[in-house]
């Protein structure tokens, strides 16, 4: 097939979604509609090999990446990986750079992982929820244990072992009270990387609302712009924040890198263990099942008209969203958040839509001073 300009990075979950964990707001384990949820096997030689050939065949520049998520991937054991990337190097062309990133919760790491991980230059991001009363709250093994010290134990020893490391913060109604005590944190650890992920979750007994433990839209927003105060004033250059440096983008009229942000979506699907293909991570159900990678490709699925399709339904956002004046760095935000009513009374306005308004609004001001800045470098 001829390469497209298409962008993606395919969600490979090699153990399903296995997990020595049980995090109370996992949304993946959670899903009772997930076809991985029970039963999950590791992903066979067979899949893993077409999984590798196709994803490099789909890339259309030099870089290639591989994300590999869960449940929890280091469940499927460093032989799973070695035996990657030597499939990686079978199939990579003269000039191409294979990229590696795995997304754990840290508490399986050991020497042997480490070492695998810096060796073979893979991107770890690791889940700390700042200090243990908030990392515990949630992050509970299957008897009901904190998993705090085995976490932080986990990133030290990345750090140690040089790996490139990012830590993911879920940000709930328990630690958003507390910006600064958890991003203060994050930094003692030596984090130069961070992004924080707010926890939406949807209450079954209301379309419109969340459960309790769900972090409060302004809430959310708040959180940020006392983090992003803190930042401008010590830490440009030293910290990656995530959500910083994708507003950042609009300064330089860059396209935003993290999906959710994009105007259309459909660029980060995701690869169960048994090959299924699904449109996204939010909606791995019947309903978003495009294929298998046994009986099709990764590059036609891509480029289908139902993937195409569910990409485009991002961008159908109420009028209240197209005349606000930060659309450029939110367009909408994930389509799985689009649950409150708007002023026509619609269900499809962002429940984060007020959070994501006061924080772009905050560091409006220093995007456009980064602007005039680059626009006049003289």
């Amino acid at each position: 097939m001829e390469q497209t300009g298409r962008e993606f990075q395919v969600f490979a979950k090699p153990a399903g979604a296995m997990c020595n964990l049980r995090c109370t707001y996992c949304y993946y384990i959670n899903n009772q509609g997930n076809p991985g949820r029970l039963n999950a096997r590791l992903m066979s030689d067979r899949v893993l090999e077409l999984f590798v050939k196709q994803n490099i065949e789909a890339s259309p520049g030099r870089n290639v990446t591989f994300s590999w998520h869960g449940g929890e991937p280091l469940a499927a054991g460093i032989g799973f990986y070695r035996k990657a990337v030597r499939l990686q190097k079978k199939y990579a062309q003269p000039g191409m750079l294979i990229l590696n990133g795995i997304q754990t919760n840290g508490t399986l790491l050991n020497d042997e992982w480490a070492g695998f991980l810096s060796d073979e230059g893979f991107f770890t991001g690791i889940s700390i929820d700042g200090p243990p009363e908030f990392h515990d709250a949630f992050r509970r093994t299957p008897g009901g244990k904190g998993t705090f010290k085995e976490a932080v134990a986990g990133y030290r020893l990345l750090k140690r072992y040089n790996v490139q490391a990012e830590i993911l913060c879920v940000v709930s109604s328990v630690n958003a009270r507390f910006p600064l005590e958890v991003y203060g944190f994050l930094k003692e650890l030596g984090a130069r990387f961070i992004t924080f992920l707010p926890l939406v979750e949807p209450d079954p007994s209301d379309p419109a609302g969340v459960n309790r433990a769900s972090v409060g839209a302004l809430e959310f927003g708040t959180f940020l712009s006392e983090i992003f105060d803190e930042w401008r004033r010590e830490d440009i250059g030293n910290v990656k924040v995530q959500i910083f440096e994708e507003a950042l983008r609009c300064a330089f009229g860059q396209e935003h890198t993290l999906c959710i942000f994009r105007e259309r979506c459909g660029g980060v699907p995701v690869l169960e263990h048994d090959g299924s293909f699904y449109s996204c991570d939010h909606y791995v159900d019947t309903n978003h099942l495009v294929g298998n990678i046994t009986a099709g490709s990764i590059a036609e699925f891509l480029d289908s008209e139902r993937q195409k399709a569910f990409g485009d339904r991002k961008k159908l956002l109420p009028p209240v969203c197209l005349e606000c004046p930060v659309l450029e760095m939110c367009n909408g935000e994930c389509p799985k958040n689009r649950i409150k009513k708007t002023p026509d009374g619609r269900y499809d306005l962002n429940y984060l839509c007020e959070g994501y308004k006061h924080f772009f609004t905050r560091c409006r001001p220093f995007i456009d001073t980064v602007r005039t800045a680059w626009m006049n470098p003289g």
